[in-house]
């Protein structure tokens, strides 16, 4: 397992009208090149702007390693996905 994850923005939708996906990529890959997974997607457009995570999936890969951008962690903080993340880890470490 030697490449690094990341959690990023994969970017859909025609010129002027943004919509993302949020997705879990090698860090080598292009921005909207191949991913390993896709846990989300994530709309600007609306009013407020939609976002929408599979937070099952983003905290398995957050377990496994992988390392959100920027962009996706500011999204990850709206939904308050590390929170539930370092709540399970702080029970792991209890039990």
């Amino acid at each position: 397992m030697g490449m690094a994850v990341r959690i990023r923005l994969k970017r859909m939708g025609a010129k002027k009208r943004p919509f993302f996906r949020v997705v879990v990529a090698n860090s080598t890959a292009p921005r909207d090149g191949r991913v390993l997974d896709e846990i989300g997607y994530y709309n600007p457009l609306t009013d407020p702007a939609t976002i929408s995570l599979n937070e099952e999936k983003v905290i398995m890969w957050l377990n496994r390693g992988a390392q959100p951008s920027e962009a996706a962690l500011s999204l990850l903080r709206k939904t308050g996905v590390p929170e539930k993340f370092e709540q399970l880890k702080k029970s792991k470490a209890q039990s």
